[in-house]
């Protein structure tokens, strides 16, 4: 006889593990349906068999946050090292700190401006855009022409493969600027790397979890459905529905990790590639994530080259043109008449989260439901 379970939840990413875990914790009977081969999602992360770095297999994930209850729960499954956050880019073979800042300015202009100088000095590179039409446009106004066909422009087209003037301005309602020389990519009051990395996190959650890895929920969809007192889906949506609406837009990532044989490549755990003719958008150094493990004795360097790219099978980043606006609105009336489902996470919710903001709400969903 199959086993009942009170909540089967198909992914084991930051939201299903995070439900799973409150539903454990509660006295819920759960089951966590992986299709990988291993837990954590793109969180996964591993140390290199050669180095002993911790790698972030999909990507570097920054932890950060300002919200308490967020801070308070996350830190009940690890201890964070105190690492902030800082990003490098590299353009015309000149390296240049990001976000733009009084630093950026100064050193790509080859001036020396003070921050009471900053606005007047961008206002007369802007130009007269009023109403931008598209991405190019929207930067132009807010940067400038310069910035923008340095740091956005080429970096852009190499992430979305579209040109920045077929892009809704929408994307970069907003890009910040600082006057001072504060080069912090965030400003939240908690930030961090795990000091295990992100793996043994999941592996705290989802202690006393039943798990299946390597199991596809579509294979038989009815089945687990059939197990399931209610469903929490973390995939994309337009999957779900059988893309009756048509598919959702999405953008993934691909990596070339390598192993070099020197102590320290690049310097910082990130570089940005403005120029188009570089293939790749940036190049991640893992070992300066944890600086309290890095040894001078370590033999060697892992750096992985990301790469845009097209894959609706590994999706990561929703496009949400217009279309997939419309496309997706379809798809959450749908959502709304399956009862019994909750989908939560951005492959669900066609929305780009931080981690933070999915354990939010991830723990937000939990508390609803056990009101009801």
């Amino acid at each position: 006889m199959k086993k009942q379970y009170d909540f089967v939840v198909v992914g084991s990413g930051l939201y299903g593990a995070v439900f799973a875990q409150q539903m454990k914790e509660a006295g819920q009977s759960v089951l966590v349906l992986e299709s990988r081969k291993h837990i954590g999602g793109n969180c996964y992360s591993e140390d290199h068999e050669d180095t002993g770095i911790n790698v972030h297999r999909y990507g570097t994930h920054i932890f950060h946050t300002n919200d308490q209850r967020t801070w308070d729960y996350i830190n009940r499954f690890t201890e964070f090292n105190h690492y902030r956050h800082g990003v490098l880019t590299t353009y015309q073979k000149r390296v240049y700190t990001m976000p733009i800042n009084l630093g950026t300015i100064n050193s790509f202009y080859n001036t020396s401006l003070v921050p009471s100088e900053v606005d007047a000095f961008l206002s007369s590179k802007k130009g007269t855009i009023q109403r931008p039409k598209n991405l190019e446009e929207q930067a132009i106004k807010l940067v400038g022409e310069d910035l923008y066909r340095a740091f956005i422009r080429g970096y852009t087209l190499k992430q979305w493969q579209r040109d920045p003037k077929e892009l809704p301005a929408s994307i970069i309602t907003r890009l910040p600027v600082r006057n001072s020389y504060d080069a912090s990519y965030f400003s939240d009051r908690y930030q961090g790397i795990p000091l295990h990395g992100y793996t043994p996190i999941f592996e705290r959650m989802l202690d006393g979890v039943d798990i299946e890895l390597g199991v596809d929920f579509f294979d038989d969809v009815e089945h687990w459905r059939s197990r399931a007192g209610h469903l929490v889906y973390t995939g994309p949506i337009d999957r779900y529905f059988k893309f009756q609406h048509g598919k959702l837009n999405w953008r993934s990532v691909r990596f070339e990790t390598e192993l070099l044989d020197e102590a320290d490549f690049q310097g910082t755990s990130v570089m940005n590639y403005a120029d188009e003719d570089i293939p790749y958008t940036r190049i991640h150094e893992p070992q300066h994530l944890h600086p309290e493990r890095r040894q001078s004795t370590q033999p060697g360097t892992v750096v992985m080259r990301e790469y845009s790219y097209n894959n609706e099978k590994a999706p990561y980043y929703p496009v949400n043109s217009p279309e997939d606006k419309e496309r997706f609105a379809l798809y959450q009336a749908l959502a709304r008449k399956d009862e019994g489902v909750t989908f939560g996470g951005r492959l669900a919710e066609y929305k780009y989260y931080d981690m933070h903001q999915v354990i939010a709400s991830a723990l937000a969903r939990v508390r609803a439901l056990n009101r009801q």
